[in-house]
């Protein structure tokens, strides 16, 4: 899972307990949790409730075992985004991400426009007037950031933990780099800087 996922440009995590889990989660911000229920120090529901009982609204989907329906119902009534069932495709799970991380958006459709510029986020395409351009996976994790916030601030470190897994060294220009690739491919009007923030998305 982890190597689909970064192979389809996320920056990904993986902690190997609720502990470890609890700790990342303490000291960055996610997108989504994939969460198993069945982890060494105890049930993935332990963590669920405890997000959820401090307020935490990140986007939580259940992978796991455990097929029967009070399973699913417990689950979701838990406060899970989704519930999906092992053994499951992979690519069924970066739909359904997709699925929900655009729900928490406020986008219910997997396709933008903007002026002659389209994006499928489903599809992971971008084109300009019929024409498709091609992004790398980082160029692609920065864009989806900012669209999926149009003329909303979207501040430098979120950029830099959409990019970068946990504890990784971060090099003081790099979106800086892929913001300025970004403007070449799509037009450099689309993304606005705003110094000592971050970058806006400019969605007329």
């Amino acid at each position: 899972m982890c190597d689909h996922l970064a192979s389809e440009g996320h920056a990904v995590d993986w902690a190997r307990d609720i502990e470890e889990a609890e700790d990342f989660l303490r000291v960055a911000p996610y997108q989504i949790v994939v969460l198993d229920l069945q982890l060494p120090d105890g049930s993935g529901e332990t963590l669920l409730s405890r997000l959820r009982n401090a307020g935490e609204k990140v986007p939580v989907i259940i992978v796991t075992a455990r097929d029967q329906l009070s399973d699913r119902l417990h689950g979701l009534n838990s406060g899970a985004d989704d519930y999906l069932v092992k053994p499951f495709a992979l690519a069924e799970l970066s739909a359904r991400m997709a699925a929900v991380l655009r729900r928490y958006s406020g986008q219910a459709s997997s396709k933008l426009c903007f002026g002659d510029l389209s994006i499928d986020r489903s599809a992971r395409i971008v084109s300009i007037a019929g024409r498709e351009l091609e992004l790398t996976s980082r160029e692609w994790a920065i864009l989806e950031q900012l669209v999926a916030r149009p003329n909303q601030i979207v501040e430098k470190r979120r950029l830099e933990d959409a990019i970068y897994k946990f504890g990784a060294e971060i090099e003081s220009n790099t979106i800086e780099v892929y913001v300025s690739r970004l403007r070449a491919k799509i037009g450099k009007d689309r993304i606005r800087t705003v110094r000592g923030f971050g970058y806006r998305w400019d969605a007329r």
